[in-house]
């Protein structure tokens, strides 16, 4: 039988050194276990990345425990078995962490996933935390009917036999809401588009004008961006999620702007001016991963709820498609998640054609103390 033991992954000085190779084993594991449930690279994730968030922990400490085979080569990536990433906020929601965790197919029925559950939860004691999160993913979401569990919110089901399902409720894990995955193929029928467009211009008026940038955030928006992610944190559902809102300065904006470019991603960005104030109202972001020229991630999309029934979540979601398909016609698929009670997000995103391709179950744990 072959050993294994649970370690923490190392900040490499370069993704060529000799330190660097559990860092590249948890990126080959982590996106094995994404390639076996959604059957797709879109979602990978990059070595890159990977350092660069462990580099960059001035708003999150970022753990990252691997187990590992013990009597393989320790330059073999491949010696990882399963992974523990632990993101713990520093400047708000001091209280909580994030937690992904998974075993590579080969290597389950072992005990190694408890065993990076229990070192992950011991981090997070320690750090004083008494909350955590976590999602589950699924590439099909279940009929309602027996062998679906149900989010507290009503709205959406995860399959009760799914085995990561299985491992959260034996772990002490409780079930809070259910996000739906949805996908857009490209292109949409430019007059589609362009009907979705003029209808929600019209509907906005000229007090509203859009305002579009490409990777950072211009020196003359960072501040208001910046009360935009705060109020993000807040107005999108959370159900019964123990989160607070988030801290968000001009600082904390470039940082993160910053530290996606630094890792070869794009970023795309359309906000709405209220031209009256010259108060940003609402905004809608892309990212642009490196690894493929096909994919991009639909991120947050908000409208302050003082200018919403002005259409302006549409408005901003049309114009960012126009200057995606003028600047990036090779895109094919869009994908986004959203809470599945955000009825209203939701009713944009199907307008547009974006269709239901699965989710995740969002699941929460108090720590008890450590005894």
């Amino acid at each position: 039988m072959t050993t294994w033991s649970v370690r923490e992954v190392p900040v490499p000085t370069s993704l060529e050194d000799a330190d660097a190779t559990l860092l590249h084993g948890l990126v080959a594991a982590q996106n094995e276990l994404t390639r076996e449930v959604w059957g797709t690279d879109d979602f990978a994730t990059t070595p890159a990345r990977a350092l660069s968030q462990l580099r960059h922990q001035e708003y999150a400490r970022r753990v990252r425990l691997v187990a590992v085979d013990d009597d393989a080569d320790p330059a073999d990536p491949a010696q990882v078995l399963g992974i523990a990433r632990m993101d713990l906020p520093l400047t708000d929601n001091t209280h909580t962490g994030w937690l992904d965790l998974g075993v590579r197919r080969t290597a389950r029925r072992r005990g190694i996933g408890s065993a990076l559950h229990a070192a992950a939860l011991d981090v997070a004691r320690a750090a004083g935390r008494t909350r955590l999160m976590s999602e589950t993913e699924q590439a099909v979401e279940p009929p309602p009917g027996p062998g679906t569990l149900a989010a507290p919110t009503g709205e959406g089901r995860v399959a009760a036999d799914d085995p990561s399902v299985r491992f959260a409720l034996a772990h002490g894990w409780d079930l809070e809401q259910v996000a739906r995955h949805s996908r857009l193929e490209l292109p949409v029928d430019p007059d589609v588009l362009a009907a979705h467009h003029d209808a929600a211009a019209q509907a906005a008026g000229p007090d509203y004008r859009p305002v579009t940038w490409w990777d950072a955030t211009p020196d003359a928006w960072v501040t208001q961006m910046a009360e935009l992610h705060t109020r993000m944190s807040t107005d999108e559902p959370t159900a019964g999620l123990d989160v607070e809102e988030e801290l968000w300065d001009a600082d904390r904006v470039r940082s993160d702007d910053a530290e996606a470019l630094g890792r070869d991603e794009r970023l795309l960005t359309t906000a709405i001016e209220h031209v009256p104030t010259g108060r940003l109202a609402a905004y809608s972001a892309f990212m642009l991963p490196p690894h493929t020229d096909a994919f991009v991630w639909q991120e947050d999309t908000l409208v302050l709820r003082e200018h919403r029934g002005h259409r302006l979540g549409m408005l901003a979601k049309t114009v960012q498609l126009r200057e995606l398909a003028e600047h990036r016609p090779a895109v094919r698929r869009v994908s986004t998640w959203n809470a599945e009670e955000n009825r209203w997000m939701l009713a944009i995103n199907i307008a547009l054609g974006f269709r239901p391709a699965g989710g995740s179950g969002v699941w929460q744990r108090t720590l008890e103390p450590s005894a």
